[in-house]
């Protein structure tokens, strides 16, 4: 009964495409991997998922073992002579990819799922895949491996044992294409806009004068396919990384040793934090790919689609509150206050927390949230003088009744701890810290919004909360 339902699922979504649409969006519902939820996935969970691959379609091998002994699996499916290489999560912290493999690893293990395009896939593609290089640096959520290294700086001396195994991974098979999978920053935006550059792609230049061999050309074209087919879900929000030639890289070194070489480099995407819809976007770029290269139709693109996708820019904050008046020195100064998050790990969880990352005018910058604060007046909260002694009382504590009496930060009795913080939206201050009473680049004020003499509103960690 399952399998009838797919199979109508699958006859509707072809038939239902229009102009525009890919066929791998309708697609990807029926094949994710139901047993990853969110990025912080573990080693032991792929090795699972890796060992219930079917032998009888994909060929696993163990290449060796990361620095702290985790294994490091090549999966390869498909006998055709065009062969390529895909490796995923060579920094820890940047997962998205890995997560659209294992659902391509699903819809290729079922010859029932496939669309009529990709019937004879498999026969003109070896594709080899090395998912989760980095797996010290997965179970850690970091970018670098266990010494810690940052793998992409290690194509050269060859340190890590990380890096030898991508090394001689690419030697034995000896790629016509590559594919270097990675995550970049979420306020990245796609040229000098307020859009997300929420997928960047390169063709990575093999020496310093950036000269154009045909493998570096061929990969340009093929990156103007998988565009023309983003554009429709992400348009104007697709990036084109900067070119310049770094010599220690991977990506940069495989395009030098004969291999046409991707790069894609997944970012931000509004509503998506744990980058779900951009896992699908994943998926539909490396189908569109494979697709490409069977039929070679790439090739008849041409280079200036390529240098069109704008280049990558750092133009966007998670939140930009703007025209928002603030006191000195007995002056008022009319400012814009950008603020931008980082990730604070805690056991399996995290927390945000967020600092200014610039003042001043940022009318040509962009916030994921804006707020504007034309007429309204900022100021530093006060210190509510209850001490508090018992970490459990943090979750009970109703924030805006704090801000409403001018209090923005609680002092406790013992040095806050990550698990203390993640309890309230308020700040919390040790038994002799003292709070901010200035602006500072990388600072995380508590600040008061007020409306004459109302308090209207707090940004608090680089979130705006309302009264």
């Amino acid at each position: 009964m399952r399998r009838t339902l797919i199979l109508a699922a699958l006859i509707v979504c072809v038939l239902t495409i229009t102009w525009g649409q890919s066929p791998y969006f309708q697609l990807h519902d029926l094949v994710v991997e139901e047993r990853i939820t969110d990025r912080r996935f573990k080693h032991a969970l792929i090795e699972d998922l890796i060992h219930a691959l079917p032998t009888d379609r994909f060929a696993v091998d163990s290449l060796g073992s990361s620095i702290e002994g985790k294994t490091i699996y090549q999966i390869k499916v498909g006998h055709g002579p065009i062969k390529v290489l895909l490796w995923s999560q060579m920094h820890g912290n940047e997962p998205t990819a890995t997560m659209a493999l294992f659902d391509i690893f699903n819809y290729l293990k079922d010859s029932s799922l496939w669309l009529p395009q990709d019937q004879d896939l498999l026969s003109q593609l070896s594709l080899y895949f090395i998912p989760m290089l980095n797996p010290d640096g997965a179970d850690r959520f970091e970018r670098r491996n266990a010494l810690p290294i940052d793998l992409n700086r290690d194509a050269l001396r060859l340190q890590n044992p990380e890096s030898r195994i991508l090394k001689e991974a690419n030697d034995r098979i000896s790629p016509r294409w590559g594919f270097n999978l990675h995550d970049q920053n979420r306020y990245t935006s796609a040229g000098k806009t307020k859009n997300t550059a929420s997928m960047s792609f390169l063709a990575p230049a093999a020496d310093e004068e950036q000269t154009w061999g045909s493998r570096r050309q061929a990969a340009m074209q093929l990156i103007v396919a998988i565009n023309d087919t983003l554009q429709y879900y992400l348009p104007d929000q697709i990036g084109r990384y900067s070119a310049e030639f770094e010599p220690r890289a991977f990506g940069d070194n495989i395009q030098k040793w004969g291999t046409g070489t991707i790069l894609i480099e997944t970012g931000g995407l509004r509503d998506d934090p744990e980058k779900q819809k951009l896992r699908t976007y994943n998926f539909i770029a490396l189908m569109t790919a494979f697709r490409n290269m069977h039929t070679a139709s790439y090739s008849n693109n041409i280079l200036e689609e390529y240098e069109a996708i704008p280049l990558n820019s750092r133009r966007l904050h998670e939140l930009i509150v703007r025209n928002a008046t603030f006191s000195m020195g007995g002056d008022n100064f009319v400012i814009d206050l950008g603020f931008r998050n980082s990730e604070i790990e805690l056991a399996d969880t995290f927390y945000t927390h967020g600092t200014i990352s610039d003042i001043g005018d940022l009318h040509n910058y962009f916030g994921y949230h804006e707020l504007d604060a034309i007429g309204l007046t900022l100021s530093f909260g006060g210190i509510d003088t209850t001490l508090v002694t018992q970490s459990s009382q943090l979750a009970s504590i109703d924030a805006k009744t704090f801000i409403a009496r001018g209090h923005t930060y609680l002092r406790l009795d013992h040095e806050p701890t990550r698990e203390d913080r993640m309890q309230t939206t308020l700040h919390l201050l040790g038994p002799r810290q003292k709070p901010p009473n200035y602006l500072d680049l990388g600072d995380s004020p508590a600040l008061l919004l007020y409306s004459h003499d109302a308090i209207v509103g707090a940004i608090l960690n680089g979130k705006y909360l309302m009264l």
